[in-house]
């Protein structure tokens, strides 16, 4: 279980439309972007603390940043919540930092953005690596999913209490003791800040038919108890990318970097350090 660990000092990025994009910049070394997921009350810092640190130690530079709608990002009312509104939002990042070509570490709706990113930028992304990414299959069987189906009738709600996010986020993982009350007390103020519009109009098209046009290395991540993005979603990235692994992993739900960090951190650093 991740301990309480010092959040680093946030700064702020304003995009062209007047939006506040925070992150954290740690580290030194070829660039890592960490790209969270659509959970409510989600942040850079509340997906990944458990991994960035140590990749920032490996040498490499790490940003965290909150997607618009997120964290302490910009949550605008007015705003599609779609795809490339989010892709936008970070290539705005990346250009305004002057941070090049770098790896994207993206989970579920952070795995959409990491490929589409990926598909609109070719030359800006050297890896990929995706948890139970997003992206990959039609609305309709997205919501099909447990998952999907409680985030959106929960989120519907006109508050989402301590209890509540709890519960729902015990959707999330297999082993529900990752379930802490430090998350708890991350996301809980998060989700209360938060649009309805944020989930309501969120769009994400499928774009498994493009996945042959990757030619960075991907690594993937899948939970086999995933409750949020269908499984099969590893065997289209396996079918149609031209450099690509996953691991699937048992008694894990949608959050392999928090169930079993450890094993997320190894894998990708090995593979960031030797392909």
């Amino acid at each position: 279980m991740v301990q309480s660990t010092p959040i680093p000092e946030g700064k702020y990025v304003r995009t062209s439309t007047g939006l506040d994009l925070h992150y954290y910049d740690l580290g030194h070394g070829a660039p890592v972007i960490f790209v969270h997921g659509s959970g409510p009350g989600a942040s850079g810092h509340s997906n990944f603390k458990g991994n960035y640190r140590v990749f920032a130690e490996r040498g490499y530079r790490v940003i965290i940043f909150d997607l618009p709608g997120y964290g302490l990002s910009s949550k605008p009312e007015d705003q599609e919540y779609e795809l490339d509104f989010f892709v936008e939002s970070l290539k705005e990042l990346v250009d305004r930092l002057e941070i090049g070509p770098c790896v994207l570490v993206g989970n579920s709706l952070g795995g959409a953005i990491a490929i589409k990113y990926a598909l609109d930028r070719p030359e800006g992304v050297t890896r990929l690596v995706l948890m139970g990414p997003g992206g990959l299959e039609e609305r309709e069987r997205y919501f099909q999913m447990e998952g999907i189906q409680r985030m959106m009738k929960d989120f519907a709600m006109d508050a989402l209490d301590r209890e509540g996010m709890r519960r729902l986020l015990s959707i999330l993982v297999f082993d529900s003791s990752h379930v802490t009350d430090e998350l708890l007390s991350e996301r809980v103020p998060v989700c209360a800040t938060q649009p309805k519009t944020v989930l309501s109009t969120m769009r994400v098209p499928n774009l498994s038919d493009r996945l042959r046009e990757i030619k960075c290395p991907v690594l993937g991540f899948w939970g086999s108890d995933d409750k949020f993005c269908p499984v099969e979603g590893a065997l289209k990235v396996l079918r149609d990318c031209d450099d690509a692994r996953f691991l699937l992993v048992n008694q894990c739900g949608h959050w392999v970097m928090v169930e079993h960090r450890e094993l997320f951190n190894r894998t990708c650093l090995e593979f960031l350090d030797n392909g």
